[in-house]
């Protein structure tokens, strides 16, 4: 009789100790976010979208070295190389890469000797075909231009950790 009072009492204890824990996170604010309205911090590593980007005078920092391609464990990214008009020194005729294939590992960003080709923070990027998702030298041109501030940014704050 005595120790199944005890029982009930170590019961009763440990009922309200969950009731006050459960109201305690019913009344704090709440740790979502109304996504498509609100977005999280997004950190300066994150591999989204892919960009090339250009040097501040508006030339390509691309020189075709093809280290990007030969890395590249998807085999996702397809470069063709030529001689550029005003002084012959080698340029990327052709630049495309495969996001079906990407996957996103990160390897054509460290690989790149100029920060040529980044990955960018731009994670909403869904498209309808599959034909969208074969992003050409331009759209990646453009991408880059869309992006050079925060591509900057985000390869400052990490520069102490490459």
């Amino acid at each position: 009789m005595k120790a199944l009072r005890f029982l009930d009492a170590m019961l009763l204890r440990e009922f309200v100790s969950t009731m006050f824990l459960a109201m305690r996170y019913f009344f704090a604010p709440k740790p979502t976010i109304n996504y498509p309205f609100e977005k999280g911090p997004v950190s300066p590593r994150f591999r989204g979208e892919h960009a090339l980007r250009r040097y501040p005078n508006g030339e390509e920092r691309c020189i075709a070295c093809k280290l990007c391609e030969a890395i590249c464990p998807a085999q996702a990214i397809t470069i063709e190389a030529g001689p550029r008009q005003n002084d012959g020194t080698r340029r990327t005729v052709r630049y495309d890469i495969d996001m079906v294939k990407c996957i996103y590992c990160g390897f054509c960003q460290e690989a790149c000797p100029v920060d040529a080709i980044v990955e960018g923070p731009n994670f909403e990027f869904a498209t309808e075909t599959r034909e969208e998702l074969y992003f050409s030298k331009e759209r990646l041109l453009a991408n880059g231009d869309r992006w050079e501030r925060e591509l900057a940014a985000n390869i400052a704050l990490d520069a102490p950790y490459r």
